[in-house]
């Protein structure tokens, strides 16, 4: 009889298992979250909460302001004219006793709208055409790349004047005008990323498994271009408020009695020599904060799209 027949039964058994409890996420963990991730990028800097408070206000201004406005801004009354700012008129009155405050809050929508369908256009058709130019190459490169040097050959607000010059002063003719001058940032910024990624290797990966070139080009190489585009799309959306309103400044844009910040500047622009200084400052002021905000928010998208940044 060997020595192992010999030994009892429960030598042989192996020892029961402890169960251990699962371990509780840590704090470390929990910052892995895409939304504690954007909150800590805002909290992280206090020009990141000016930026979001400020673009809060403006969209509130745009979907709810002319609802909510103590006056109508076209309404005019002899008697109140040039008044100064005052607890009835926040920020007083202009030449023909229209209310500052209610056409400084109604125009936050057109100057919007102008600038989210200028972005819009050039933003889709940069991306188009910098998409197709840095992919295949060849005659569309040089091709795009020739349009897009004869684009930036002209100061742009200039290149933008003679658009609405030629093609007349509607708010259509503004977006379009502000889309072209818009388009080479992105068309050169997409041709230089997929330049970059056309031969990478989860695309050739791709090409083997058997996927057009639609395919790669939607699902693998430009959601990699987005993270800059989306920085330039948020610089560009300050850039189109201020050319919207530069060319109503000047009368080639949208045309009174419409409320719009660059046409309140340039009227008010009239009275500051006399000591009206409210008519041109508070649209200014408005103006100059829109600016500000979409810049800054170019800053915190940067942060967001950085990994140095991210945690």
């Amino acid at each position: 009889m060997s020595l192992l027949a010999a030994e009892p039964k429960h030598a042989q058994a192996d020892p029961p298992r402890l169960k251990l409890p699962k371990p509780e996420p840590t704090k470390s963990e929990g910052r892995r979250h895409p939304a504690f991730g954007l909150a800590y990028i805002i909290l992280a800097d206090p020009l990141n909460v000016v930026a979001f408070a400020l673009l809060a206000v403006i969209l509130l201004m745009a979907l709810i302001g002319p609802y909510v406005v103590p006056y109508d801004p076209l309404h005019s009354s002899a008697l109140e004219a040039l008044q100064p700012p005052s607890a009835k008129h926040w920020f007083g009155t202009d030449d023909l006793g229209r209310d500052v405050f209610s056409r400084v809050v109604v125009a936050a929508r057109l100057d919007l709208l102008m600038s989210v369908s200028a972005v819009a256009l050039s933003f889709a058709a940069g991306s188009l055409i910098g998409t197709l130019a840095g992919y295949y190459g060849g005659w569309f490169d040089r091709i795009s790349g020739r349009l897009i040097d004869t684009i930036m050959a002209f100061p742009l607000f200039v290149l933008a004047m003679g658009i609405v010059s030629a093609a007349g002063n509607t708010v259509a003719n503004v977006v379009y005008a502000t889309a072209i001058i818009n388009l080479p940032f992105y068309a050169r910024l997409v041709r230089a990323e997929v330049l970059v990624r056309r031969e990478a290797g989860f695309v050739q990966a791709a090409r083997l498994c058997g996927n057009p070139d639609w395919r790669i080009l939607a699902f693998h190489i430009f959601p990699n271009a987005l993270p800059p585009l989306m920085i330039q799309a948020s610089l560009n959306m300050g850039w189109s408020i201020m050319n919207a309103a530069g060319l109503s400044f000047i009368g080639l844009g949208v045309q009174p009695p419409t409320a719009e910040w660059g046409i309140l500047v340039a009227q008010g622009a009239n009275f500051i020599v006399s000591g009206e200084w409210w008519v041109a400052l508070f649209p200014g002021a408005v103006l100059m904060l829109a600016i500000f905000t979409f810049n800054l928010l170019g800053d915190v998208l940067r942060d967001l799209v950085d990994p140095l940044r991210r945690v």
